[in-house]
Order: structure tokens, then C-alpha cells, then sequence
């Protein structure tokens, strides 16, 4: 199943970025660049943190709220993937400074003193920071109380790269602050669905637990629903053009990874409608195969939509 999520992610990424005209291009003959192995580098760190992320969440929502009788070991699970997601923002900063300045990246420390005034390295430093102080506070973890304050420290670390990407540069302050409010709590809800189903299956497979997931990710499904619809119909210039979104994600490649992640949160929501009215009776009948087998499914559909969101976010 993880092996199937990483493949599903990976693969959806590369092709949205081609097909969408986000891929990294060779810089033409005798211009030096940070080259493409750097430049494909930044999208796969950035898939790799969220990833990371997401896992953070769904063991601390785990420790915190599905299972806070015995999430000692989400919570140390979580302390591991706060680690990679650290690693990951180092080589994200690294990458994406080279990358935005066009240099290779033996170049870089030529250029330090610039590249610490780059709006996105600056709040992926912030990103590091936090989640390495996550990490740590994570791995001494053995209460709820514990859990939630990590819970809310990973909250924090997801909100700074979120403020530099296509909301934060909106013409007009009003519809600035929408769009990237907008999409905080969608990437918020995003992590709690995914991260919370993840630690359903790996950690609490019992009735209550996955019930009171099934409540969380009904508000997360509506949470993204909506400001998914805020967030693209701001970006493809809905309010200067009339209702543009219908039109727009057919004309352009933006629009159509817009297109496609509504194709992709249908077909969740689907799942999530037939959990509720077939494997969750099941479940409770003490039969968890259909509800664990239709769950790694839905894991994998969420994967390749997170590789969805990440192109989204590199194309113009």
C-alpha cells in the first residue's frame, strides 16, 4: 500500500507537470542553470515533505484523538517523519534557491547572502526550524497532551511555504488574502483526511476509532470541497472575468489539474459515501477486510492526488 501511494504520487506528478507545462525545461545552449536533475529535484523534495507531513499528522490526530489510549507509538512514528520532513525542507531550501537564481548548485555559496532574500527560502527556513523542533519534541512524547502540543506545532510548520506560492501573489490585497487563507485550510484538511485514514489503517482498526475518523473526514471533505472551488476560481481569474472556472480549465494547464483534482475528490467522496454504507456496517459486524481493503484504495487515490496538488502549485 505505502509502496503504491509513493509510485501513485510520483507518477501523477511527473505527468501533470508535462502535460500542464510545469516540467522544468533545459536552458538553451551556452546559458548556465541550476540544470534539470536540480530542477526536478524541487517538486520531488516538495511531494517528499508533504508526504512526511501528512504522516505527522495522521499519527499525532491518531495519539491525539483516534486512539489516545495507546498512541505512544503513532507519536513516535510521527517524531520519524517529522525527521524526513525537516530533511526534506533542508533540500527543498537548498534546491529551490539554487533553482530560482539559475545557478548550478556549486555556485550556491557564492550567492548565500542573496538567496537568504528569497521570500520561499526564507519560509522554508522557517519550515526547517519548526519541524526540527517538532522532531525533537515528538521523540520525548508519552501523553495526549504531548500529542497535541506536536499536533499544533505541525500545524504551524505547514503554514509558511503556503504563503509564498500563487495566493501570495494576487493583484489585489482582498483577494490575496482569500486565496491563501483559503488555501491553508484546505491543505490543513487535505492532512487530517489523508493522515487521518493512514492512521486508521496502520493504527486503530477498532469501531470507535474509525468511526470517529469517518466524523473528520465528513468536515474535511466539505472543508476542501470549498475552498478547493475558492482557491482555483480566484487563481483562473473568475473575478475579473465572470464565473471563469468552467471555461478556463479546459483552456489552460492549470485549469486542467484544476479539472483533475475535482475528478480525483469526486471519486473520493464516492469512496467515502460507500464506506458509510457498506463497509462501516461491516465493521461493525466485526468484519474490517472490505473496510481495509477499500481504505488502501482510497490511500492510493489520495497519493496520486497529492502529486496532483504539487504540480498545481509549480504551474503557471
Amino acid at each position: 500500500m505505502i509502496v503504491g501511494g509513493i509510485a501513485a504520487a510520483v507518477v501523477v506528478l511527473v505527468v501533470a507537470l508535462v502535460l500542464a507545462g510545469g516540467a522544468p525545461e533545459r536552458q538553451p545552449e551556452g546559458l548556465i542553470g541550476a540544470g534539470l536533475p536540480l530542477s526536478w529535484a524541487v517538486p520531488v523534495l516538495r511531494l517528499l515533505a508533504d508526504g512526511a507531513a501528512i504522516a505527522v499528522g495522521g499519527g499525532l490526530i491518531t495519539a491525539a484523538w483516534l486512539l489516545p489510549a495507546n498512541g505512544l507509538r503513532a507519536a513516535q512514528d510521527a517524531a520519524m517523519a517529522a525527521g524526513i520532513w525537516a530533511l526534506a525542507s533542508v533540500a527543498g531550501l537548498i534546491t529551490s534557491a539554487a533553482v530560482i537564481l539559475g545557478i548550478p548548485l556549486s555556485h550556491l555559496a557564492e550567492h548565500a547572502s542573496i538567496a537568504g532574500g528569497l521570500t520561499q527560502v526564507r519560509a522554508l527556513a522557517v519550515t526547517v526550524v519548526l519541524t526540527a523542533v517538532l522532531a525533537v519534541v515528538l521523540s520525548g512524547v508519552r501523553t495526549v497532551r504531548g500529542a497535541r502540543v506536536g499536533l499544533g506545532l505541525a500545524v504551524l510548520a505547514l503554514i509558511p511555504p503556503l504563503l509564498t506560492g500563487h495566493g501570495a501573489i494576487e493583484r489585489t490585497t482582498f483577494w490575496s488574502v482569500t486565496a491563501t487563507t483559503s488555501l491553508v485550510l484546505h491543505v490543513f484538511a487535505a492532512t487530517a483526511w489523508i493522515g487521518g485514514l493512514a492512521g486508521v489503517l496502520r493504527y486503530a482498526r477498532d469501531r470507535t476509532a474509525v468511526e470517529r475518523f469517518s466524523t473528520l473526514a465528513l468536515v474535511c471533505a466539505i472543508a476542501m470541497g470549498v475552498t478547493g472551488l475558492i482557491t482555483a476560481e480566484i487563481h483562473l481569474g473568475g473575478r475579473e472575468e465572470g464565473w471563469g472556472l468552467i471555461t478556463q480549465w479546459v483552456t489552460t494547464g492549470y485549469g486542467a489539474l484544476v479539472f483533475a483534482k475535482t475528478v480525483a475528490f469526486a471519486a473520493l467522496v464516492t469512496v467515502g459515501w460507500w464506506h458509510r454504507k457498506t463497509t462501516l456496517p461491516e465493521l461493525a459486524t466485526g468484519n474490517p477486510a472490505a473496510f481495509r481493503r477499500l481504505a488502501a484504495v482510497e490511500l492510493v487515490i489520495m497519493a496520486a492526488t497529492v502529486g496532483l496538488a504539487v504540480a498545481l502549485s509549480r504551474t503557471p
